[in-house]
Parts: structure tokens; sequence; C-alpha cells
């Protein structure tokens, strides 16, 4: 079994997740399947695809205005939540240890948090990605119990159309799980997220460690997400 998560991002419509959940209803997969979808959009309403939120506040109540907790999530419905993504990080500065108070709101609320962590152009150049990576899983994700996932995304791919060669994911995902490993997580589910889509997704897949993958815009419509999450079981 893979997991298949979504990132809709500031993108779709109510309806567009109704219908999504209907297409969805008429496939024959193993696979588990989430769909991490606008606040507005979260109202415990159940279908095939699990339904998670795309950000959640370090707190858990208080004069943070336009934040929302993760008690607030789970009481809408939400059942994951992707923190630490490569736009929060770039855009509203959510650094590791943010992202860890954040994914452990998420697991105090029973909410499965999708931690992200990857590498800039920037960093990569510099001969920087596997210290970039190990900072971030170490610093990002929690001690203790309580499921997690993490997602690797090299944030230099992520909407450029661009894949990494099959061997650079190998290493970064096998450096991922054998930190897990040492963090007393090693039955953590890792996934793969930058440019993914149906022509790829079985070969992504089929690397050693790549439990999945944390798909962006093919998840938007049913036409482009199906083939990917039936291209491995």
């Amino acid at each position: 079994m893979k997991i298949i998560a979504g990132n809709w991002k500031m993108n779709g419509t109510r309806s567009g997740l109704s219908e999504m959940q209907t297409a969805l209803a008429g496939v024959n997969t193993e696979n588990r399947v989430i769909l991490c979808v606008p606040f507005t959009f979260i109202d415990g309403t159940t279908g095939p695809a699990a339904i998670g939120a795309q950000d959640v506040s370090e707190h858990d109540h208080g004069a943070f205005t336009g934040q929302v907790s993760a008690t607030m999530l789970a009481e809408a419905g939400a059942k994951y939540v992707i923190v630490g993504h490569s736009e929060r990080r770039m855009y509203n500065g959510d650094t590791n240890e943010i992202v860890r108070h954040k994914a452990e709101m998420a697991l105090s609320a029973g909410i499965t948090p999708i931690i992200c962590v990857g590498e800039t152009a920037e960093e990569r150049d510099a001969g920087k990605t596997l210290e970039i990576i190990e900072s971030g899983v170490r610093e990002s994700v929690p001690m203790g119990n309580g499921d997690v996932i993490v997602a690797y995304e090299p944030r230099w791919a992520i909407g450029a159309g661009i894949t990494p060669s099959n061997d650079d994911i190998a290493t970064a995902h096998k450096m991922i799980a054998d930190i897990l490993e040492s963090m007393g997580r090693g039955d953590t589910p890792i996934l793969y997220g930058a440019s993914v889509k149906g022509a790829n997704a079985a070969e992504i897949m089929s690397i050693p460690h790549v439990d999945g993958v944390l798909v962006g815009g093919a998840s938007l419509k049913s036409d482009d997400f199906i083939p990917i999450i039936t291209a491995i079981k």
C-alpha cells in the first residue's frame, strides 16, 4: 500500500471536492488517498479520500488573528495536516522549530501531520542537500508517540516540471529512513513530493523507501489524480 496525498493549495471549490470524491469512489485501489484542501472545504463529510488541511497554528488558542488551531481542525473533520511545506517555509517564515511545534499540536488533537523537508536550489548548488535534509528531519519531527508522515520535497523542483534522478531520490529517502529509525520512528512513511504526475508516479514509487507521493497541481482534477493513485499498488 502506498499513500497518495494531494495538496490543493489555494485552489478548488467545495463542489469540486465533492466531484473528486465521487470520481474516487469508482477507483479500485488499496492505496491510502488523502486530499489536503483549503480550510473552508473541511466540513466533516467523508468519502474515499481522507481530508486534511494545509497548515495549522503552533498555538492552541488565543489572540492569533487568521490562524486555525489543531483542535478546530479536528472538530471540523480534518484527519491530516501538512506542516512545513516549502511555500510556508519560503513565504511565511516557518522554521524547523515552528514546524515541530505545529506537528506537536496536530498530534495532541489526534491529527496526523505530514511533515515536509527539503532543500532549496541554492542549498543544493552549495552541496548542502543531505545536511539540510538531516536538520529538517531531526528538528521538525517530534520525538515520542503518535503517527507522523514525512514528505521529502526538493524545493527547487516544485512546480518546475523537474524531477531529481532516481538515485538522488533514493539517497534522500534512505537517509530520511535511517534518521527516523535512529529517532525511534522507523515505521514512518516517507513520501516524495515535487512534479509528480501520472507519467512518472509508478517509477518514483518503485524507488526504495518511497512510501507514496505528495502531489500538487495534478491532484486538482480526477483525470490527472486517478492515474497517480492507480499507478502502483
